[in-house]
């Protein structure tokens, strides 16, 4: 089955629109299909829309958030409730074209686990939005090396074994390769049609860079700190003791051979300070590393995946 999620908020215009042409797209696939829509809070009518779309076509299914959690919680709540082995979000604003499924759908037939939609002529604001999103892609390329021309674009497909277990907050959304990367996942892109806004309004702003850019420290560590958190806050710790140590030393040289009174000098409040935070960083990693254990232990969680096994019985 194939389940194609959209979350939505306060697109009321353009859902009969989109759900009409995904639904003409899904149909000549030729595969069972299921058509998810998350109102993530919409206050414009968008809710008496989707309920009278989902009364027309029991293939057509529709979550109501209670009020506006953000499309990070509106595509996880699509990925929770997706009962297809392939899901395939998008944006419901009609910028993605759903006649690009099937290059989506033929990618993964060839063995990928995420086919990656890449909108190489974008309709957007050039200086609003196109040229931050070239420098945000080949940051997030060169940080987390998944190399993709577009982590931006709604519009993928996800084999649903490789996504099921990530969970997402803030502003993740747009990580998601990289999540499946780090589950070993084969990852590629095609190019998609984009198509300019003709209803509703854009909600981004040039204040998600600053949020991606946070995100993407977030996801860094993640990537490299995440089972061993000790290794960035030791670091830390030990780079505080080595200040300490070259400021108190620089202190009482001044003091026995400058003639220099430690009242005279920030140096020793430098040293007692960087030594003190030397101290807080190694106790935090150490609080950091238990929590880590406790996070994979009481969860039963595995700090490895398989993919697949041969010869071998099942474990209980």
């Amino acid at each position: 089955m194939i389940s194609v999620t959209v979350p939505v908020y306060n697109e009321a215009e353009a859902l009969p629109i989109l759900a009409e042409r995904v639904t003409t797209v899904l149909t000549q696939v030729g595969q069972p299909w299921e058509l998810i829509f998350i109102n993530d809070g919409s206050h414009d009518g968008s809710e008496a829309v989707l309920d009278g779309l989902a009364k027309a076509n029991p293939a057509i299914k529709v979550v109501h958030f209670r009020r506006n959690y953000g499309q990070t919680a509106a595509m996880m709540a699509g990925f929770d409730f997706a009962a297809g082995e392939v899901i395939i979000p998008m944006d419901g604003d009609l910028q993605n074209d759903p006649s690009d499924i099937p290059k989506l759908l033929a990618k993964l037939d060839e063995g990928f686990d995420v086919c990656s939609g890449w909108r190489k002529d974008r309709q957007d604001n050039a200086l609003q939005r196109n040229l931050p999103s070239i420098m945000a892609n080949r940051l997030i390329s060169a940080v987390s090396g998944v190399e993709l021309h577009d982590f931006g674009c709604s519009l993928k497909a996800y084999r649903s074994e490789v996504i099921k277990s990530v969970r997402l907050y803030g502003e993740m959304h747009r990580f998601l390769p990289i999540y499946a990367f780090w589950h070993g996942a084969k990852i590629t892109e095609v190019t998609v049609n984009h198509f300019a806004r003709t209803t509703g309004q854009s909600k981004y702003g040039l204040e998600r860079v600053l949020k991606v850019l946070a995100d993407l420290l977030v996801v860094k560590f993640l990537d490299s700190y995440a089972e061993k958190p000790m290794y960035v806050f030791g670091a830390v710790g030990l780079l505080s003791f080595f200040v300490s140590l070259a400021a108190g030393s620089s202190a009482l040289y001044l003091k026995f051979f400058g003639h220099k009174s430690f009242i005279e000098t920030p140096l020793p409040l430098l040293c007692v300070m960087s030594a003190l935070t030397g101290i807080m960083c190694f106790l935090m990693g150490l609080l950091a590393e238990m929590i880590m254990r406790t996070f994979y232990e009481s969860q039963g969680k595995s700090v490895y995946a398989v993919r697949a096994t041969r010869n071998m019985e099942p474990k209980s």
